[in-house]
């Protein structure tokens, strides 16, 4: 087997729906029982071991699938898409009083659904939601009422393939205990998932019931302590074709499904020189696709098929890295999924193809609010006119995961000028270059934006500096004490306490004479702030008054003379406290 992913993974998080496990009872609700005309498949898994199959009806039915996205109100519209693509499976993450829709039109369209059910701590690493299956009666209780209650009210729905309870629980257990404790709850957890396959079995007995984890180091649990489970199920990204061997060192006696698979995530590509994921190129993407169905393909008679990760539109950060149709728009991957599964692909017109991209001062870092020259090898193996946007994401910054559209000037070829956001770190910049026809092909690269250089002298850099107060916990790459602000450094920080008013000055040793201050702020920033001179350090001078301060870096023309230089902080502008990376005063 194989060890467990390291870094947390939101890229993937973010896209997936953690679905809803509110206790809705059905007459709230208002639902209808099951039409006496439904006739749901019956699913089995046969044969015997290392010779599996899964059945429909009785006939052979291999997993060609991929997760669901968008709502599932709109699941009429998209369906029709995934049938056209060969996939005949759609993988969610939660059922409840609104997933009707979706198992009608999977029918409507020859799909089928494994229907998933959310158990906390869900979503690996990084996920929350921690809950104590030695002793949370209540919770499990809950659960174990929920959960068939669906499996009731749809297992005669004829979009149904099967019932999936859990997510990556078994991984996520680690962001909630440790060592002894750990492997209690993870005995624990995976005995209530039996409980549940149990329970669902009663209610439904013409379907199978699995559950998903993230590394096939959770196996071992589910042999020891889930019999009732039909198979095994996991996501694995680039690690998907160690499956097979795990599986066969484990000496399990049951077939499993890949629920989540395709090009390597961010948690598993190495840092680029800004030190953020580098994000795989559509090409590459396209070919992680291929490669994770050759991978299922090969372990045949013992993995039953895949769910590839992911039929979204979400046109994000997220969105980016996995989906096959953001914003509806079809990319590479779209086009090697739907080969992988036989897709008629005779009539489609082909995307473009950005196979290189560069960053004018990506590294050396690029000024706020300065142009930016993007340089991309873009070609369209149908001919089609390609016309290009710009984007950032500020997610290595804020955790801010949407996309902000940037005016470019196009000089052709592929070549486009931008101005640099004014938040200072690094950006990701993508570049969308749509044919006209539904397509679009994307490049990505990472940007460190830094301040302006102002005219003249810093005469506040390295000079002694003392703060009203300053952050002394350990945490966000603290103590941020007010020599942190005036090194020169925009990796360090002067951070204080969350109130008002605070103030951090600068010692120039003699009174000095300047014209220009620049304050570079963290993500706490001053709404409003003085600026101050001093000979003595007691009697103070107002020489600039600003009430209408949004962050990011302030440039500000000011002349002054004083020994002492102040920036005063009297309102500010989120809970927190007042940051700053660099507080420069130039002569």
């Amino acid at each position: 087997m194989y060890p467990p992913p390291t870094r947390p993974q939101r890229t993937r998080r973010a896209l997936a729906p953690l679905a809803a496990v509110a206790l809705l009872s059905a007459a709230v609700v208002g639902l209808q029982a099951p039409q006496a005309h439904a006739v749901g498949s019956v699913v089995k898994v046969t044969g015997s071991q290392g010779d599996w199959q899964l059945t429909v009806n009785g006939a052979p039915y291999e997993i060609k699938g991929l997760t669901w996205g968008p709502p599932t109100a709109d699941a009429a519209k998209y369906m029709p898409d995934v049938a056209s693509m060969g996939a005949n499976t759609v993988r969610t993450w939660g059922t409840d009083a609104t997933s009707k829709p979706l198992f009608d039109a999977a029918a409507a369209n020859g799909v089928k659904v494994i229907a998933g059910f959310w158990l906390q701590p869900g979503g690996g690493p990084g996920a929350g939601g921690c809950v104590d299956y030695l002793t949370d009666t209540a919770y499990k209780n809950d659960m174990l009422t929920e959960f068939p209650k669906w499996v009731a009210t749809y297992k005669d729905n004829p979009g149904v393939l099967m019932w999936d309870v859990g997510n990556e629980s078994v991984l996520g257990l680690q962001n909630c205990y440790s060592g002894t404790a750990l492997e209690q709850q993870r005995d624990a957890y995976t005995t209530f998932v039996n409980d549940i396959a149990k329970k669902i079995h009663q209610v439904d007995p013409n379907h199978p019931v699995t559950s998903t984890d993230a590394w096939t180091g959770a196996w071992p649990y589910y042999k020891r302590n889930a019999p009732d489970l039909d198979l095994y199920a996991v996501n694995a990204y680039s690690d998907v074709c160690n499956i097979k061997s795990a599986w066969e060192q484990g000496g399990y006696t049951k077939p499993y499904i890949v629920t989540e698979t395709g090009p390597a995530g961010e948690w598993e590509v190495p840092d680029d020189a800004n030190g953020v994921p580098d994000e795989p190129t559509d090409e590459q993407k396209a070919a992680g696709y291929t490669k994770a169905w050759g991978c299922v393909t090969g372990h045949r008679g013992v993995a039953l098929g895949a769910t590839l990760f992911h039929y979204g539109t979400e046109d994000d950060f997220g969105g980016v890295w996995f989906n096959l149709v953001p914003d509806g728009l079809k990319r590479p991957s779209y086009y090697a999924v739907k080969k992988a599964y036989g897709g008629d692909t005779s009539h489609d017109n082909a995307p473009p193809q950005v196979t290189d991209m560069t960053v004018s001062g990506a590294t050396q870092g690029v000024g706020a609010g300065s142009d930016v020259t993007i340089s991309t090898r873009t070609t369209d193996p149908d001919g089609d006119p390609v016309s290009y946007q710009v984007l950032f994401s500020s997610n290595y910054i804020d955790q801010n995961k949407g996309l902000v559209p940037a005016d470019a000037t196009d000089h052709g070829d592929g070549t486009l000028t931008v101005k640099a956001p004014d938040k200072l770190g690094v950006w990701k910049v993508y570049v969308k270059a749509t044919d006209g026809h539904g397509n679009v092909g994307i490049g990505s690269k990472s940007l460190r934006v830094v301040a302006p250089k102002p005219s003249g002298t810093n005469v506040a850099l390295g000079k002694p500096a003392t703060a009203s107060s300053f952050q002394t916990d350990p945490t966000g790459g603290c103590p941020c004490t007010a020599a942190d602000a005036v090194d020169g450094d925009l990796t360090t920080r002067w951070s204080s306490d969350w109130s008002d008013p605070q103030w951090l000055q600068v010692d120039l040793g003699a009174p000095t004479s300047f014209h220009h201050v620049q304050l570079a702020w963290e993500t706490a920033y001053a709404k409003a702030y003085d600026i101050q001179t001093s000979d003595d350090g007691r009697n103070w001078t107002t020489v600039k008054s600003v009430t209408d301060g949004n962050g990011n870096v302030d440039d500000l023309d000011v002349d002054g003379t004083g020994r002492y230089v102040r920036v005063t902080g009297t309102s500010r502008g989120t809970g927190y406290g007042y940051s700053l990376y660099e507080f420069g005063v130039y002569h």
